[in-house]
């Protein structure tokens, strides 16, 4: 996974790591080590990131450069 790529996400909106944490209902050092790629993200955390951050996990996972998140479900 491209780790660098939530760090940029979060920074680009001024957000802290204990925010981020937070909004996730994780520590802030659990949130750091996923920053830092010293811990896996499940996949539970990746939907809610993908989610804070209106991107598609293939963007999250390095798999594309288009942000733009999949249409969801109704």
């Amino acid at each position: 996974m491209e780790y660098e790529k939530i760090r940029e996400l979060r920074e680009d909106k001024g957000w802290t790591q204990q925010y981020l944490a937070d909004l996730l209902f994780v520590n802030r050092r659990t949130y750091s080590s996923y920053e830092t790629g010293n811990r896996t993200i499940s996949p539970d955390i990746l939907i809610e990131l993908s989610k804070v951050h209106n991107v598609s996990i293939d963007y999250l996972l390095g798999l594309t450069n288009e942000k733009k998140p999949y249409p969801r479900k109704k």
